[in-house]
């Protein structure tokens, strides 16, 4: 996983009619009592099967789409074997029907910058850290 970002890939998206195939980044909502790491740490898990440690918050934003602030953190690889994630979106839940395929996967730095990345805003603040170097160690 040396030099590279986990993003979940997603293929079949029934429920989008501007993209059915693009990446995103891990995450979703905070359940009861938890915070936004103890949230991130557990999507994490939930979705990619490993367990990481949060470095730093790296970005926040407010998302109009889903009505609630969105934080973005750089994470480190712990343990774990990546792409085991056993989170509601692999095991036929019907909320997710139209969600088409979630694919774990590992896109080297330099393929960011060419990858369909969402949210693009994020996407773009990202790509500027990794050309200015901003991160000194890679997972």
């Amino acid at each position: 996983m040396e030099g590279g970002f986990a993003f979940m890939h997603r293929k079949d998206v029934i429920k989008r009619k501007d993209y059915q195939e693009y990446y995103t980044f891990p995450g979703g909502g905070l359940e009861e009592g938890e915070t936004p790491e103890e949230g991130t740490i557990r999507e994490i898990k939930e979705e990619f099967g490993i367990n990481v440690k949060i470095v730093k918050k790296l970005y926040e934003t407010y998302s109009e789409k889903f009505n609630q602030r969105e934080i973005f953190y750089l994470c480190k690889y712990i343990d774990g074997e990546f792409g085991t994630g056993d989170g509601p979106e692999f095991n036929n839940d019907p909320k997710y029907i139209d969600s088409g395929k979630y694919i774990p996967e590992i896109v080297k730095k330099e393929d960011v910058e060419s990858t369909l990345l969402l949210p693009t805003e994020i996407k773009e603040l990202l790509v500027k850290d990794i050309k200015a170097e901003n991160f000194n160690f890679w997972f």
